[in-house]
């Protein structure tokens, strides 16, 4: 069983999908699924609003890099928003949070 939570929001400008709880090996393949069912039009992004995510491990942050290289296989790109606590440090700590997060919030940081 999944300890995570996922609301998708699709628009002609892309898709959201929030992102609750924690995104380690046991959850990852539900936000796989989810990623998979998401309808993008051509060249929209695919952003997750990781606001609610407590924990990510490395599970999660492999996940993030292969669904990146996909879409971007595809014309499209991933986007992640509110990333804090652990997940950001995740992603600082192993160089790719300038991969995911949207240029203002580098500037900010």
């Amino acid at each position: 069983m999944s300890d995570l939570i996922l609301t998708t929001h699709e628009a002609s400008d892309g898709t959201t999908i929030t992102v609750a709880g924690e995104l380690d090996l046991t959850s990852c393949p539900t936000l796989h699924d989810a990623t998979s069912r998401a309808t993008l039009a051509d060249g929209a992004p695919l952003c997750l609003d990781m606001s609610q995510v407590t924990f990510m491990d490395s599970s999660g942050l492999n996940l993030l890099l292969v669904l990146r290289r996909r879409l971007a296989d595809s014309g499209s790109r991933l986007l992640l928003t509110g990333v804090q606590g652990v997940p950001m440090r995740v992603l600082t700590l192993t160089g790719v949070d300038t991969l995911f997060l949207p240029a203002d919030t580098q500037a900010r940081r």
